[in-house]
This record gives C-alpha cells, structure tokens and sequence, in this order.
C-alpha cells in the first residue's frame, strides 16, 4: 500500500513507450519514498507481459486479463482500476498523457476524488508548507507543466486527497532498464467480478488504424525551422535539407501558428520532446518552452541572424546569418560530401 503506480498502455503485446518512460520515472520516485513501484496491465492475452517491464525495475505487476478488456474502452479499464486503487490504495499514480491516458484519468481521479494534474512534463518529490494550516508535508509529488499556453511553467501539489494522479506527456522522461534479470511479484485478477452490464455497455465493433507519417521523436536527426524562417516556402528548404540528412522536420509554436509548418511537428514544452543526435535549429530564437523540447539532443546548430539570440547559448554551433542564405549552401555540401 501506499506505493507508486504506473498504468501501462498495451498494444498488441507491446507496452508503449510513454508506459516505459513512467516506470523508470515511477522507480526513481520509488525509490526516493523508499516504496515500492508497481505496474498495472489491463487487457486480454497478456502472458508474458512480466518479461516486458519487470526490467525496469517493477516490484508488483498487477493483471486483469479478460476478454472484454481488449481492444481499450473507457468504463471496462476505468471500472478496473478503480477497484483496483481502492483495494490497493496508492501513494502516486501515473499514466501517459495520450488518447488513453487523457480518457482515463480523469475518470478514475473523479471516482476516487483524489485530483489530476495533466500533461506534466516533469515529476519531483519535495516538501511543502501550508501556512495556514501549519502543517509541513514532507515529500509530496510536484506535478509540473506549462500552463498559460506554455508561457509559465506551474509546479502543482495535491497535500491531503490520493493517490495523488499524474498524465505524463511522451518523450519528456528516458526509459532505462535497471537490470534485465530484475525480479518481481506478480498478482493475477478476476476481471469479471468488478464488471457490469452496464461497463459493457460499450463494445468495439470494428477498428483502422493508421500510424502517424511523422516520426520527429525517433529521428537521430531533426531539422527545426522558427518563425524567423520567414514563410511556408522557406520551410521547404528545410525539407529539402532533411531529406539530404535522412532527418525530420521541426517547428517551434510560432512557427506552428504563424502557418509555416504542421501541428504534428511542433517541437517544445507544448508539442513532441526530442533527443536526436543532431538538432538544426533554424531561425529559431531560443524561447525556454521551445528549449524544453529539444535541450537534450546530443549536438545543437544553431542558424540565427541574431548573433544575441537565446538559442546561441546552448548551441555547440552558432552560424550568424540569413537561413535562405546558409542552408542553400549547407544542401550543396552535404550532397557534395554524402555518398
């Protein structure tokens, strides 16, 4: 009891990896309460799901398999998990800010009046004191996120209701393997006992799925162009130099709302977090919440015209000059130095 708990999406067998991100966050936090970090899969044909997470460092899996639980609908997986936390009683529970995790939560934090903190894109434990209960907690979860269209960074805490619940947005967290041989408990349900009719009221009767064309997150590679790019023609220079790169093409919010470049490839505290090995920032000034996204990636160019810009002081490499001017010949090199 009182432990930490990660909700763990599964697709076809697969746990995504927002799921694997959160248990190596989850075991972090874990162990800083010196509790326990503990995994719940909810579906059907789960055998061997064990192999899958208890690496990461998961001390009690928790299974309901059952038909009706496979593919995800809302009432079936809400009605599980609330049982599950008001037998279990969790200390923190958290899940992916996706399609899944954005249904979920928020019912099951209604159901047990415990709160939610949404699409947080950092989690820590530290004190807190209430002045004016005079009370002092001593290791809350703080529940970060921007706030105010990404303008703010706001840190929330919930003091008295639990589990105190987190959805955690994709790629902001690693996924790291604590040890392949890491052993762990698991705990088998009846699925079936916690159902109604009335969850069943819902069945799938057919599904398409189509796999988004963008891959910004898993690119080794990202080309990023600002709102100093100056207009969706420039963007296609960009393109032109991912294409020579074998990269993706990203875009900071102005240049999202400006019209340049899709919302899929929006890059910063409110878009995807990347980790590339090589990030090409274009006319890109350098703003925190546009940072937050990328200030991971292995190696930062910087293209900016601006020699004061922001984004120079975290770049390995500044080139001071017009985009229009410098990546034309950028393409021209790499074409002339890439088999």
């Amino acid at each position: 009891m009182n432990n930490v708990f990660v909700y763990l999406e599964i697709e076809d067998g697969v746990v995504a990896d927002v799921s694997l991100e959160l248990l190596t966050k989850g075991r972090s936090l874990a162990n800083q309460l010196s509790r326990k970090l503990e995994a719940v899969a909810i579906g059907h044909k789960l055998n061997g799901i064990e192999k899958h997470v208890f690496p990461y460092g998961v001390d009690v899996l928790h299974i309901a398999d059952h038909p009706h639980l496979s593919p995800f609908t809302t009432l079936t997986h809400s009605k599980v998990l609330i049982e599950l936390f008001k037998q279990e009683k969790p200390e923190i529970a958290l899940m992916g800010a996706t399609s899944i995790g954005r249904d979920l939560g928020p019912r099951v934090s209604s159901a047990l009046h415990s709160g939610l903190t949404a699409d947080c894109t950092a989690l820590e434990i530290g004190p807190h004191e209430d002045k004016k209960a005079k009370k002092v907690y001593e290791s809350l979860l703080y529940q970060i996120r921007p706030a105010f269209g990404g303008n703010i960074v706001a840190t929330i805490i919930n003091p008295e209701c639990r589990p105190q619940m987190a959805t955690v947005r994709e790629g902001v967290m690693k996924s790291e393997i604590v040890a392949a041989d890491y052993k762990g408990e698991v705990k088998q349900y009846d699925a079936a006992k916690w159902l109604t009719p009335e969850d069943l009221a819902v069945k799938i009767i057919e599904r398409h799925m189509e796999k988004s064309k963008v891959n910004i997150k898993n690119s080794s590679i990202v080309v990023a162009g600002g709102y100093g790019v100056g207009s969706k023609a420039n963007f296609d220079l960009l393109f032109e130099l991912a294409s020579v790169l074998g990269a993706e093409v990203g875009a900071s919010r102005a240049a999202v709302d400006s019209g340049f470049c899709d919302k899929n490839r929006q890059i910063g505290q409110t878009g995807v977090t990347v980790r590339p090995k090589l990030y090409i920032a274009c006319g890109i000034s350098g703003q925190i919440q546009h940072v937050a996204g990328m200030e991971e990636s292995a190696m930062v160019i910087s293209i900016n015209s601006d020699k004061d810009a922001p984004i120079n002081k975290i770049a390995d490499y500044a080139i001071v000059g017009n985009m229009e001017d410098v990546v034309p010949k950028m393409i021209k090199a790499y074409k002339a130095n890439t088999k």
